[in-house]
């Protein structure tokens, strides 16, 4: 924080003592710096950087309460913006197995219940069913440890902007609600994003400080964020590091015009899959007027070895999920665990993995008015 000797503040004229003040950390301000400008009302945090456009809701959002709201990424080097319902949506902690004894009795006090979000074997409605394996897929039984799903059921928060030379950061914060049968709620989940001067992408770490016990729990998010499309107009490839050798797979919006479950193709898991040098999650947006290739929109996972699960599956209605899980390993009451991301644009994928190697490796991120550092 800025400190002002007592003397100069008598001296000093009014016009370099408000400038002072306002490079001083505290509430965001309406102008920051030429290169940023940090706008806050009730209802959402808006970051305008010399490179980049974004909001953070505090409550009422357009789509989803976590991440970058849907619709508000914009690289001001092109003009686009992401394609999805926003980027690095949070939703359950989980773990393995199955919830069917319980699943419909563990209701919310707004009402809210668990078992509609999964899929059960003694399932009779056709319907419910479909919908649940396109979105769920079968292969790998997963269950609540504690909710809501943060996504759309969290309740208004009070983010943090932390205000640096060259960054500004936003902290957000809030304690899971209830819980599943013989566990407690209270775990924290804590979201910190910072956007650079000078970067067309931002950081974040998504931890999660546990108040119980599992042998494998993990977060579920988007990584970077959905795909809302009709038969390709809003991008024309796709981009996975981790399939298909070294070098990943790009993959024609073509593969993405008919729904399929996540089980079914373009899945990793780490039980299953051969570690990646680099876990990259990138589509090339495309502008639906003119049919012309923008550039790509990524998310970077800085740590191969965090992710549990990850898919890329298309879901009735025009949208491509890109789910990702973090962690999967045992924890405690009272550990924690995280993963760092780099979500952004970028002009190609050699810029991807570029970026990535100057990070490899990080797992969180901390920030102060000093500045901000990745860190394992």
């Amino acid at each position: 924080m800025t400190r002002l000797n007592a003397s100069f503040v008598r001296s000093a004229p009014a016009a370099m003592l408000i400038a002072l003040l306002g490079a001083a950390s505290g509430p965001a301000g309406p102008m920051d710096a030429a290169w940023l400008r940090v706008t806050e009302d009730d209802r959402a945090i808006r970051i305008e950087t010399d490179k980049l456009e974004a909001v953070i809701p505090k409550k009422n959002p357009k789509q989803w309460m976590t991440g970058i709201e849907k619709g508000s990424f914009l690289d001001k080097a092109t003009g686009f913006r992401e394609a999805g319902d926003g980027l690095m949506v949070v939703d359950w902690l989980m773990e393995p197995g199955s919830d069917e004894a319980w699943a419909d009795k563990v209701i919310a006090k707004d009402g809210h219940g668990v078992g509609r979000y999964t899929w059960h074997t003694n399932e009779t409605d056709p319907g419910r069913r479909e919908y649940a394996r396109m979105a769920h897929g079968t292969s790998h039984r997963k269950r609540m440890i504690e909710g809501p799903q943060l996504c759309h059921r969290m309740k208004p928060v009070q983010p943090a902007v932390i205000r640096g030379k060259d960054f500004v950061a936003v902290k957000t914060t809030y304690r899971f609600e209830y819980a599943a049968p013989g566990r407690k709620p209270g775990s924290q989940w804590t979201q910190l994003i910072v956007f650079p001067r000078g970067e067309r992408y931002f950081v974040l770490m998504d931890r999660i400080d546990s108040v119980n016990d599992s042998p494998e729990m993990f977060l579920r998010n988007d990584t970077p964020g959905c795909v809302r499309h009709d038969k390709g107009d809003t991008f024309s490839e796709m981009y996975l590091s981790y399939l298909s050798g070294p070098k990943g797979v790009r993959i024609p919006a073509s593969e993405f015009f008919a729904p399929f479950p996540p089980d079914l193709k373009f899945g990793y898991r780490r039980d299953t899959h051969r570690m990646p040098e680099h876990f990259i999650r990138a589509y090339r947006l495309r502008d639906k007027k003119t049919g012309k290739d923008g550039p790509w929109l990524a998310g970077l996972t800085l740590e191969p070895s965090v992710v549990y699960e990850a898919w890329c599956s298309q879901r009735p209605g025009g949208i491509i999920v890109m789910i990702e899980e973090i962690y999967g390993k045992p924890v405690k009451a009272g550990e924690s665990f995280s993963a760092a991301h780099i979500v952004g644009y970028f002009d190609s994928i050699e810029e991807m993995h570029a970026v990535y190697d100057r990070h490899k490796g990080r797992t969180a991120l901390q920030v102060d008015q000093a500045g901000w550092r990745l860190v394992k």
